[in-house]
């Protein structure tokens, strides 16, 4: 894998407090050679992006449970075009309707993952966005 070395920052944003899928993602990311920032719970959309630029990122993973991915996912874009980092990557893990997926794509994420995937599916998936 290509994750050596990829950096990459792992969200929770918004009110949701459940964040063992978020942590469990890190670690295999970690695991699989990419240096990993988590943020902790509850960051707004402008956090994220600045700490992403602060951090050098090269991809943004976004976990969100609470059903408001949407507005978030827009709302840290719209931060990151901003700050001039619209080439930072976005993925959206969590509680995802499949209805859902095709907006969040049209609006720029790479990649939505479930808890219907595998973790060397989420893994393959980054990987293969951030060796394009």
């Amino acid at each position: 894998m290509a994750l050596l070395g990829k950096r990459i920052l792992i969200a929770k944003p918004g009110l949701d407090g459940h964040d063992v899928g978020a942590k469990i993602i890190a670690l295999a990311l970690r695991d699989a050679g990419a240096d990993v920032i988590y943020t902790g719970l509850r960051k707004s959309p402008l956090y994220i992006a600045r700490v992403a630029v602060d951090e050098d990122v090269d991809a943004i993973g976004l976990s969100i449970l609470s059903g408001s991915h949407k507005e978030i996912v827009v709302q840290t874009l719209e931060c990151l075009n901003e700050l001039d980092a619209s080439d930072i990557k976005i993925f959206v893990g969590g509680t995802i309707p499949r209805d859902d997926y095709e907006g969040l794509i049209a609006a720029g994420v790479r990649g939505v993952f479930t808890a219907e995937m595998t973790i060397d599916d989420v893994l393959l998936a980054i990987d293969q966005e951030l060796t394009v």
